[in-house]
């Protein structure tokens, strides 16, 4: 049965140091905090956790967040508990964070940003904590997934898209920065296709978040509450370890495959070869991906290429200008950073955009007053924005402490769930024909629902 999210637990004070009075808990509850914003359910082995502000598509704040973290610290300790799953009510599964609200704060001034920092330092001991999650985590995307969306869920081992999936992490649209881990996730996607996500705001709809990765399993949205019954029936051995409980639910959660709307993504074939090459991490600033989709819209080999480099350029131009700096050195650094340091150095970088005017600037304009017309950023032009102002977002001032220490890592300990990547397709497809790669793949990944397609998508792209 549904739980009240009100929850008083000693675990709000776990992590990196106590606190020594209530008021210095950002765990303890707050007065103004919305009591069903959150609600918790116990059905068997299985713990959930469901957003419930369907009307602002769940966008996460602080009072879902001061809720959040002490149940899951609770339930890991917890022998009884043995998978967590979260989803969202409504059509979305997580918007994104309130960032209407931080705004507001920071037109204040000074105490007003801090505070907004605040809240991306809770939010982010949050991500981290998903991230080192020692129980089973399963996500259903289901819906709208952007921002604090994402930082709730790509970090899981276990990350369910459907039909209604609408994946985006579209901060530069509001003069910030992909955060929640984003400089972790997306410099670690296939390709370039992570930094051309960051740098546009493009969306993944359905299908395409599985195939790209971003997702680990596609099923139809009308399986998953079956799908949430059978995991409750799961029941594992004490002696089982989190990797072995991992692979007993992967396989469950292939039991409701049934079938995929399409045998490719949307970015594919020539685009995806396009994309690769004008997004590709030895370009050395925004002003040489400029250039080659200028070249690309000139002499591209067919029309919709072109159009598409058109609308690029028309897109990374309406964004703004500092933002699209800072997220491309982002994606350029973020690929050597460890999963701590990730979250450390982005609370770094939040901080800076919550004193820098475009954040307020991008929120008014874009989400609160809803301008058709480009928002005035400052700097205005790609062309103005100074290197020495992009670095100064880079600059180490603090360390957040998080809510544990370890396990740290830079590659995730549960890339095996998803589909295999495309160097292990390719560097197979170098020494077996491309039926033996097929044969080869399905038997190692158990036969997973995508692996024929991705496969067949990758061999013909790159001319096997």
């Amino acid at each position: 049965m549904p739980l009240r999210s009100k929850i008083t637990n000693p675990v709000w004070t776990a992590g990196s140091r106590m606190y020594s009075t209530p008021t210095e808990n950002p765990f303890q509850p707050q007065p103004d905090d919305d009591p069903d914003d959150v609600v918790f359910a116990n059905n068997y082995g299985v713990r959930s956790i469901e957003l419930n502000r369907p009307k602002k598509l769940n966008s996460l704040n602080g009072s879902m967040v001061r809720k959040i973290i002490p149940r899951m610290q609770e339930w890991e300790q917890s022998d009884l508990a043995g998978v967590v799953v979260i989803k969202g009510q409504g059509r979305a599964f997580c918007a994104g964070g309130d960032v209407a609200a931080l705004a507001q704060w920071n037109k204040t001034g000074k105490e007003g940003q801090q505070k907004s920092t605040d809240y991306f330092g809770l939010e982010y001991k949050l991500d981290h904590l998903i991230a080192t999650y020692n129980k089973p985590y399963v996500a259903l995307m289901d819906g709208i997934t952007m921002g604090g969306g994402v930082g709730l869920s790509i970090h899981a081992p276990f990350r369910i898209a459907t039909e209604n999936t609408l994946f985006a992490m579209p901060e530069t649209t509001i003069g910030f920065f992909p955060d929640v881990g984003a400089s972790f996730f997306l410099p670690r996607m296939e390709g370039a296709i992570g930094t051309y996500l960051a740098l546009t705001s493009e969306q993944l709809r359905g299908v395409d978040a599985f195939y790209h990765g971003v997702a680990t399993h596609y099923i139809h949205s009308s399986t998953l509450p079956q799908l949430e019954s059978r995991l409750a029936e799961l029941q594992f051995q004490d002696y089982l370890d989190l990797s072995a409980r991992n692979r007993i639910i992967n396989d469950t959660i292939e039991e409701f495959s049934t079938g995929l709307p399409s045998e490719r993504p949307a970015i594919s074939g020539e685009l995806r070869t396009t994309i690769d090459r004008v997004f590709h991490h030895d370009q050395p600033d925004i002003h040489a991906i400029l250039t080659s989709l200028e070249e690309v819209k000139a002499n591209g080999s067919s029309q919709p290429l072109r159009k598409w480099a058109e609308r690029t350029i028309e897109t990374l131009h309406t964004r703004s200008p500092i933002a699209v700096a800072v997220t491309l050195q982002q994606m350029r650094l973020g690929q050597s950073w460890s999963i701590k340091q990730t979250f450390q150095r982005e609370h770094d970088i939040a901080a800076k955009f919550m004193a820098h005017p475009d954040f307020v600037e991008g929120v008014t304009a874009r989400l609160i007053e809803r301008k058709k017309e480009r928002p005035n950023w400052q700097p205005n032009t790609l062309k103005d924005v100074k290197q020495k102002d992009v670095d100064a977002f880079f600059k180490q001032t603090s360390e957040l402490p998080l809510l544990r220490s370890g396990p740290d890592y830079k590659q995730y300990p549960h890339a095996w769930i998803g589909l295999p990547r495309e160097s292990e397709i390719l560097g197979e497809a170098s020494k077996k024909k491309s039926n033996e790669v097929v044969e080869f793949l399905l038997e190692k990944y158990g036969g997973k629902q995508g692996v024929r397609e991705k496969i067949a998508e990758v061999l013909e792209r790159n001319g096997l």
